[in-house]
């Protein structure tokens, strides 16, 4: 007689649990990551925290194979094949004592979160992953920057970095045209869904430029690429600023490798409004006003633009590798501007300027590099490159006076087209000798800015030229440099040390002036970064750094802007290069509950500042090496989950600012303290929905003559996925409180109080829908040096 045993069905719901250790205290690990995978798909399953006596359990899991991946910092991660489960109705496996065995290699990085998180601190730097914001597939590069530590952006979005405006912006390691002459337009216009990471470098090693006193910001947009092909589609409709449509792809087929992204758009024209105030006094009647302007203005823009980007990579062999590289950008808007003005001494003085033009913009750079391998070392490399940029900006404009009261200024118009052209030249070797690291590289930047304007004046036999508006020059900068810097990692420190040699030559002509200028120095810019692990994954950070400011075009040229005629603006050809000290010191400590202080000192002397004075009823705009600044910072930032559905992270920077220097006379002197702080709190109800809340309030800028008002922003999302992750769709709404921010900035002396006051759109509505394709194996093989042409500041 034959007897058949039928086993009883696993219904489920199952659990893992167990214990982890230290595999040489045998103490328990509390706080370990735990996160378990789908063993045939990899996808993540669910991710958690040890308990404070190191167990952990598991629960309400789907009958399937897993295996387990244990995480912590400064242990070895360690993954787990989760045995079958047994018959039963409710299945248990218990994996007993898991030990971890403490990292034999310096920790790398800090994670502030546990799953994905949003914020790494490392060594010389911070940064954001935009990809785990799930906010960033309809929001643009512009709003992800006001969440990003160490960064603030006011209401009129100029960004600061740990309270200067004195840094570098490029991307993926790279200078590029994009952000070339107006970083503001093109941050507001790139979709955040393009952007991988946003680093903040705050302590940059020698191997980079020495320009940007407060460090530099990092946009990376490239992906790993592998065998196969990949790519992201999307759409978004932003109101009232109009539709757009991105795209990121990657291809690679042996030895060849490629990666692209590319973005369009059309910007509805759009209005705002703005409000310009000035009184001036005398010594005699300090409270008694002499003279008193007011303006209204009206704003209105729109056009079309579009950028995008390529890499690509050619392995020779395996140890020879070829990479090139190209970025794009195209625009063009038109604009409109009225400004209703009144002007009161003695006598009253009205009119209504009206003006129509426009702008256009070109960019692009390309870059080639060939880097070398070495047999009996993989980290050694010698790596040479070669960049060219070049970007041309135009600006015209037509302006007429209308309800003239005494004002007899004539109708005119004006034109400008300047750009600037860049050769770069750049070697790099490094040399790993068991746990240290030597690097040393030489640099060769050959740059050429070049500008024509002109403009007429409308006189009683026509329109005619009218010299006070032509301004052309010629501006030459030379940059060579040497570098040498060093690594070490042992088994709790990372020590970086190193020091860069820069020397700069300057040959300008700026033509309409007959100002020539030749200038020459030379700077040493030392960089030191150490890093310790401590018990109960803790770790502290130490930099310190010198930084360089030179002037940068805009601030040199002597060219008189009377674009607005009670308001005009110029250069200063006699401005001096700029050095700041900088000390930072940073603990960070993870776990269910992380978080990260970091305390910050900058000095800067002779700083470059804008200043402003008044005279015979005309306020002039220009700049000067007068101001001395100090910012000490304290910076914490964390994340916390409540659950595996609810996750709060947030930030706060409180800084006090000293600004002091002479200018026309006078000595001045502004203190006071600064904040910007920003909190997000995400919530995934199921596996493919995400709500989030966020909101940020910044404090007053602290400036040489003056401050500006605080603001305030937040914004609320939600999002849905479908098509097996493939496609998702996401809604933000940015302030729903407010339509409008007045932003306002102000000077304030004993001559002259002048308030200049921005009417900004504020409430916006964004709709996007992304679909990504495709599927990859393999890495693509990058160059690791390649040319950072961070030598020049942004300008805001």
């Amino acid at each position: 007689m034959a007897f058949f045993a039928l086993s009883q069905p696993i219904t489920g719901p199952a659990t893992v649990k167990g214990l982890v250790i230290d595999s040489a205290t045998n103490k328990p690990l509390s706080y370990i990551t735990l996160s378990l995978k789908d063993s045939v798909t990899q996808q993540v399953i669910k991710s958690s925290l040890t308990k404070t006596d190191g167990s952990f359990e598991l629960s309400q899991l789907p009958v399937k194979s897993y295996q387990l991946m244990l995480i912590a910092v400064g242990y070895q991660s360690k993954t787990i094949t989760v045995p079958a489960f047994s018959t039963s109705a409710h299945p248990v496996i218990d994996l007993g004592t898991l030990t971890l065995a403490t990292s034999s290699s310096q920790l790398k990085e800090v994670a502030i979160s546990a799953s994905r998180p949003l914020v790494k601190q490392e060594i010389d730097r911070l940064s954001y992953d935009v990809q785990a914001d799930p906010d960033s597939k309809a929001l643009t590069a512009m709003d992800m920057m006001r969440r990003v530590p160490l960064l603030s952006v006011d209401g009129d979005d100029n960004i600061q970095l740990q309270g200067s405006g004195s840094y570098r912006i490029f991307i993926n390691g790279k200078p590029s045209a994009l952000l070339a002459n107006s970083p503001k337009d093109v941050l507001r216009s790139m979709p955040a869904n393009t952007i991988q990471k946003i680093e903040v470098i705050t302590t940059p090693p020698s191997k980079y430029d020495s320009e940007g006193l407060a460090g530099i910001i990092n946009i990376i947009t490239f992906k790993k690429t592998a065998d196969g092909y990949n790519g992201t589609l999307s759409t978004r409709y932003s109101y009232p600023y109009g539709p757009s449509i991105s795209g990121t792809g990657t291809i690679k087929n042996n030895k060849f490798g490629a990666s692209a992204f590319f973005g369009t758009g059309r910007q509805t024209t759009t209005r705002v409004t703005a409000d310009n105030f000035r009184q001036t006094f005398t010594a005699q009647q300090p409270d008694v006003p002499t003279s008193l302007f007011k303006q209204q203005v009206s704003m209105a823009n729109g056009g079309n633009y579009l950028y995008g980007g390529g890499e690509m990579s050619y392995e020779l062999d395996t140890l020879n590798l070829l990479t090139a590289n190209i970025n794009y950008s195209l625009g063009k808007f038109k604009q409109e501007f009225s400004r209703n003005t009144q002007f009161y001494t003695t006598t009253q003085q009205s009119y209504l300027l009206l003006s129509n033009g426009g702008m256009n913009w070109q960019g692009i750079d390309a870059g080639l590099n060939y880097q070398l391998g070495f047999k009996h070392k993989k980290d050694q490399l010698l790596t040479a490159s070669y960049r060219y940029s070049y970007y041309l900006n135009g600006q015209n404009s037509n302006v007429n006076a209308v309800n003239r009261v005494n004002f007899s200024n004539p109708d005119y118009n004006q034109k400008n087209d300047a750009g600037a052209r860049e050769h770069t030249f750049q070697l790099d070797y490094v040399h790993p000798v068991n746990q240290l690291t030597i690097e040393g590289g030489a640099k060769a930047i050959l740059r050429s800015n070049f500008s024509e304007a002109s403009g007429q004046q409308l006189l009683a036999n026509g329109y005619t030229d009218d010299p006070t508006r032509r301004n052309d020059f010629k501006y030459h900068q030379d940059v060579y440099s040497l570098y040498n810097s060093y690594q070490l990692k042992l088994s709790k420190y990372t020590f970086k040390a190193g020091a860069r040699l820069e020397h700069t030559r300057i040959d300008a002509n700026f033509i309409t002036n007959n100002t020539p200028l030749m200038m020459n120095y030379t700077n040493l810019v030392p960089s030191v970064s150490a890093m310790r692990s401590l018990p109960n994954n803790q770790s502290i950070t130490f930099g310190y750094t010198s930084r360089l400011e030179r002037p940068y075009i805009q601030q040199l040229n002597p060219f008189v802007d009377r674009t607005n005629v009670q308001y005009i603006s110029t250069g200063n050809p006699n401005l001096r290069p700029v050095t700041s000290q900088l000390f930072e010191l940073t603990h960070t400590k993870t776990g269910k509950g992380t978080l990260s202080n970091k305390i910050s000192y900058m000095y800067t002397g002779n700083s470059i500042v804008q200043v402003l004075s008044v005279a015979n009823g005309v306020s002039t705009n220009t700049y000067d090496n007068v101001g001395t600044v100090k910012i000490l910072r304290w910076n914490v930032s964390g994340n916390y989950a409540f659950n595996n559905k609810l996750n709060l992270n947030f930030y706060s920077g409180l800084f006090y600012v000293w600004v002091t220097g002479p200018y026309n006379g006078r000595f001045y002197s502004n203190r006071g303290i600064r904040t910007n702080t920003f909190a997000n709190v995400t919530y995934k109800p199921a596996d493919t929905w995400s709500f989030g809340a966020s909101g940020g309030y910044n404090r007053r800028y602290i400036l040489l003559q003056g401050s500006s008002n605080d603001y305030v922003y937040s914004s609320l999302s939600g999002s849905k996925s479908f098509l097996n992750k493939n496609a998702t769709i996401t809604l933000v709404v940015n302030n729903p409180y407010q339509k409008t921010f007045a932003f306002t900035q102000y000077s304030d002396t004993p001559d002259f109080y002048q308030s200049n006051t921005s009417y900004q759109i504020y409430r916006t509505f964004n709709i996007s829908f992304s679909y990504k394709f495709g599927g990859l194996s393999s890495d693509i093989k990058k160059n690791k040096r390649n040319i950072n042409n961070d030598d020049k500041s942004s300008s805001n």
